[in-house]
């Protein structure tokens, strides 16, 4: 099978995990394996675990990996992190890579039903299971429905969208992604469309919620971080304000050190830095802006590990 992705922040990325030959690293989102493979150069008496939660990537990285020893390709949810350390590396991680959103792989292939672009049943599930975006368009109520579109799609017409759905579904169950995208569009005022498509707000939103990016994130991001040793990295590639967001807060708290009141003469609480930032959002450059535009949004974020965080609950 072939599984076409684009790593974005390529180079910045690799550099940003510090690789050592005889390392123990981690992709949770492998994808089709670019960054998997640079890494996997790397290493001499090293392993990398190529992690990922969709079955079509898993296909295609049992594929490409199958001549190489050191390579481990593991089916699962990135949110099982700390399980999967457990089981492969317990000794921790020299350095952990989550490269989050939707794939090129997901979005350029109709059936899937993540592009608003080309008509495919809505279903938009990475893990080909569980509840599709049909179940979220067809069986959310109104309300439900506008309190994704403005929480996860910041679709400042989000009443209106909603309310054209629950109208439209009512005649029929809307079953493509061009008849979603359409009844979107009908919803959104003329002016309000120069801003990109006029579905791809709603699209992230539905997306967001039937593959529940955002419900554990932070839980995930700190237990990546756990899983590291220590001196390693955990490097993090965003793709929209919500989740980046969430990656910022929670690097921002595991580099906090004193809690102390500002006018306390003396620190008493004695905490210190669970980890130091090495990259601070870093955006792509305008080569690769030019090469591939899905990649505008994308923010790289890199923590190394200093030492266990204070709080065992962090």
């Amino acid at each position: 099978m072939e599984f076409s992705h684009v790593p974005v922040l390529f180079r910045e990325t690799i550099d940003s995990l510090e690789i050592v030959p005889d390392g123990v690293y981690a992709d949770c989102t492998a994808g089709g394996g670019g960054h998997s493979a640079a890494i996997a150069e790397k290493l001499t008496t090293g392993r990398l675990y190529s992690i990922d939660r969709d079955p079509d990537a898993i296909e295609a990285l049992t594929e490409r990996f199958r001549d190489k020893p050191n390579v481990t390709v593991v089916h699962e949810n990135f949110l099982k992190i700390a399980e999967i350390r457990e089981q492969y590396a317990p000794e921790g991680f020299n350095g952990v890579l989550a490269d989050l959103g939707v794939s090129s792989h997901q979005l350029d292939t109709p059936e899937r039903g993540f592009s608003f672009h080309t008509d495919a049943p809505l279903d938009m599930r990475m893990s080909r299971e569980g509840k599709s975006a049909y179940d979220v368009v067809n069986t959310y109520s109104e309300a439900d429905l506008r309190r994704i579109l403005y929480a996860y799609g910041e679709e400042k017409c989000a009443p209106s969208v909603a309310r054209r759905i629950a109208a439209e579904r009512s005649k029929r169950p809307i079953g493509t992604t061009l008849e979603l995208a359409e009844i979107v569009k009908s919803a959104i005022p003329a002016k309000m469309r120069r801003d990109g498509h006029p579905a791809r707000r709603t699209f992230q939103a539905i997306r967001i919620e039937v593959n529940g990016e955002l419900d554990y994130l932070d839980e995930a991001v700190n237990a990546m971080f756990r899983s590291l040793k220590v001196g390693g990295v955990l490097s993090v590639i965003t793709f929209h304000s919500l989740e980046d967001r969430i990656v910022k807060n929670a690097f921002r708290a595991l580099t906090q050190g004193c809690t102390c009141p500002p006018y306390f003469p003396v620190c008493t609480c004695g905490k210190t830095p669970a980890g130091e930032l090495t990259n601070r959002g870093v955006a792509p450059g305008e080569a690769e802006l030019a090469e591939n535009p899905r990649s505008r949004s994308a923010r790289l974020r890199s923590i190394r590990k200093l030492k266990e965080p204070d709080n065992a609950s962090v």
